[in-house]
C-alpha cells in the first residue's frame, strides 16, 4: 500500500492558486470583493518620488484640490487619507482607463507586435520591465513608487509556504527562459538593456499583488493610485483592516461622463470616513496566513487563517486503482484530493471517507464491487472496519509526525519568539506562519490519534449490516432463531 496518501506542500500561495499546479492560471485568480473602513494616520510628509507621483496624477487630471483623498505615509506604509469627511458610498477617487496598465495597453504599445500571442501576464511583465528600464517612460513616476523585491527564505524552512514559493520560483523562471528566447533576445531594438529573471520576479510579484483581476472585460489590470489599496507584500505591513469583515464590493467600472467614450476605475467607500482617516480595507476574507503573508506581506492573529492542505493520492500502484477511481470520480473527487485543514475548524466532510476509500482492501474489497457503487460512499462515511480505520489513523499520524520533524523549531520556541518581540517585521510573519502551519498539524494528528484510541468502541460495516437485517442487537450481540 505504498504511497497510500501523503501530505505535500500547497496552501497558501505565493503567486498561484491554492492548488499546486506545474501551470497556474495566474491571470483567473479570483481577488474577493475590496471593502474599505477607516483609521487615523499618522502621517508625515511625503517622499520627493511620492510627491512626483502626486503631481503627475494631478497634472494627468486624475487629482485636484477636490479630490476626497490624498497620499500619505502612515504606520502601514504609503496610504490614502481623507481630506474631509466622506459619506458612506460616496466616490472615493477615480482612474481613467487610459492610466490603467493591461494587455489592451500593452498591445498598443511599442513591443505590442512582438508581444502578441504570450500569456497576458507575460506580456504586461515585459511591458512593466521595459518601462522601468527605459530612461524616458512615460509611467516613470508611478514605476518609481513601486518597490522592489526581497526575500528571506530560511525563516520558514520546513513550511507549505517555503515548497509553494520554491514551486512559483521554479515556474516563472521557465516562463522568463521562454520569453527570453522567444521575444526579448530576438527584438534587441525593443529591449535594448538587460532582462534578467529578477526583473522578471519582481514584475510578476507585482502583478500578483497589486493587480485587480476579474474586473468587467478586464482580467488583468493594474491601476496607479487605486493599487495603494492593494498594498504589495514588499513593504512591511499594509493598509487592511482585520476587523472589517463585509464582503461589499468597494470599486466599480463606469462611463467617464454623460458625453464620454471612457471607461472609469471608481473607488468608493461603504462606510463613512472622517477626515485625518486613513481608508483601508479587506484584502479577503477566505485567504490563509501564509497566502496573505505571500500576497501581501503580513499575517493576522485570527485563528481561522491558520491553515494546512492535506494532500491525499489513490497510489497507481493499488490493484484496485481503476476502481477507486471511478467511485472518486463519480464523487467529484479525483485521483489526487486537497483538503484545506483549518485552525479550530472541524475537518472537510469528504475527507474521511477519501482516506477509506483510499485504505481499502483486504476482506473489505468486496464493497468495490459494481454492485455497491452507487452506496459504497454512503458506506466510505462510516467505519467500514476495525483494519481500515486503524490504517487511516496510523497513515496520518505518520505523514503529520515528518511534516513537523521539517520544521527547524518547535511551537513552543516560535511562541517565545513571539512572546519576547524584538523581531523584524518579516521574521515575525514568518514565525506567525510557520507556528499556525504546526498548530494545525497538531490538531490533525489530535483528532486521529483521539479516534485510534476509539477503534474498539466504533460500529463497522460488517454490525450495521447485520443489525440491517435483524441479526445483531443493539449491544453487538448476534441473535440465533429458533425453529418452532
Amino acid at each position: 500500500m505504498a504511497s497510500l496518501f501523503t501530505l505535500v506542500s500547497s496552501s497558501s500561495v505565493f503567486f498561484f492558486p491554492k492548488k499546486p499546479q506545474k501551470t497556474p492560471p495566474i491571470i483567473h485568480t479570483r481577488r474577493s470583493p475590496l471593502s474599505l473602513t477607516c483609521f487615523h494616520s499618522s502621517e508625515t510628509n511625503p517622499s520627493p518620488p511620492v510627491q512626483t507621483f502626486w503631481k503627475w496624477l494631478s497634472d494627468q487630471g486624475v487629482v485636484s484640490g477636490k479630490t476626497s483623498v490624498k497620499l500619505a505615509v502612515v504606520p502601514e506604509g504609503l496610504g490614502l487619507v481623507a481630506q474631509r469627511d466622506i459619506a458612506r458610498n460616496e466616490p472615493v477617487l477615480g482612474v481613467p482607463k487610459r492610466f490603467w496598465i493591461n494587455p489592451d495597453a500593452v498591445a498598443a504599445s511599442e513591443i505590442g507586435g512582438a508581444c502578441s500571442g504570450l500569456k497576458p501576464w507575460v506580456s504586461v511583465a515585459l511591458f512593466l520591465i521595459r518601462e522601468k528600464l527605459r530612461d524616458e517612460s512615460s509611467w516613470r513616476s508611478y514605476l518609481d513608487i513601486l518597490p522592489e523585491s526581497e526575500e528571506e527564505l530560511i525563516e520558514i524552512q520546513g513550511t507549505q509556504l517555503l515548497n509553494t514559493t520554491l514551486g512559483v520560483k521554479e515556474y516563472v523562471q521557465s516562463e522568463f527562459l521562454k520569453v527570453e528566447k522567444e521575444v526579448v533576445l530576438p527584438h534587441r531594438q525593443l529591449f535594448p538593456f538587460p532582462v534578467t529573471l529578477d526583473d522578471f520576479l519582481w514584475a510578476f510579484g507585482i502583478l500578483r499583488s497589486r493587480a485587480f483581476s476579474r474586473l468587467p472585460g478586464q482580467n488583468l489590470v493594474l491601476i496607479p493610485l487605486a493599487d495603494l489599496l492593494i498594498q504589495t507584500r514588499y513593504v512591511d505591513q499594509i493598509n487592511h483592516s482585520p476587523s472589517i469583515t463585509t464582503e461589499e464590493y468597494a470599486w466599480e467600472i463606469k462611463g467617464a461622463g454623460l458625453f464620454s467614450r471612457d471607461q472609469l476605475f471608481s473607488l468608493r467607500t461603504p462606510v463613512s470616513v472622517k477626515a485625518g482617516e486613513q481608508v483601508l480595507i479587506q484584502y479577503d476574507l477566505d485567504k490563509s496566513n501564509a497566502e496573505l503573508a505571500l500576497d501581501y506581506g503580513f499575517v493576522e492573529s485570527n485563528q481561522r487563517r491558520n491553515s494546512y492542505t492535506l494532500t491525499l493520492e489513490i497510489a497507481e500502484s493499488d490493484p484496485f486503482y481503476g476502481d477507486k477511481l471511478d467511485i472518486a470520480e463519480c464523487n467529484g473527487l479525483s485521483e489526487t484530493a486537497y483538503f484545506d485543514i483549518v485552525l479550530g475548524q472541524p475537518l472537510p466532510a469528504a475527507m474521511l471517507p477519501y482516506l477509506r476509500l483510499a485504505a481499502l482492501g483486504g476482506a473489505d474489497a468486496f464493497l468495490l464491487e459494481s454492485i455497491f457503487r452507487n452506496t459504497i460512499w454512503g458506506h466510505l462515511e462510516l467505519p467500514v472496519s476495525r483494519d481500515n480505520e486503524e490504517l487511516v489513523c496510523q497513515v496520518i499520524q505518520d505523514a503529520c509526525k515528518s511534516a513537523l520533524s521539517g520544521y527547524l523549531t518547535t511551537i513552543e520556541e516560535d511562541e517565545k519568539l513571539i512572546e519576547e518581540g524584538n523581531l523584524s517585521p518579516r521574521r515575525e510573519i514568518a514565525v506567525g506562519v510557520r507556528a499556525g502551519e504546526k498548530k494545525v498539524l497538531q490538531q490533525i494528528d489530535g483528532i486521529f490519534r483521539a479516534r485510534e484510541k476509539e477503534l474498539d468502541e466504533l460500529e463497522y460495516y460488517q454490525e450495521r449490516r447485520l443489525k440491517d437485517l435483524g441479526l445483531c442487537g443493539e449491544q453487538g450481540e448476534i441473535i440465533f432463531w429458533e425453529s418452532k
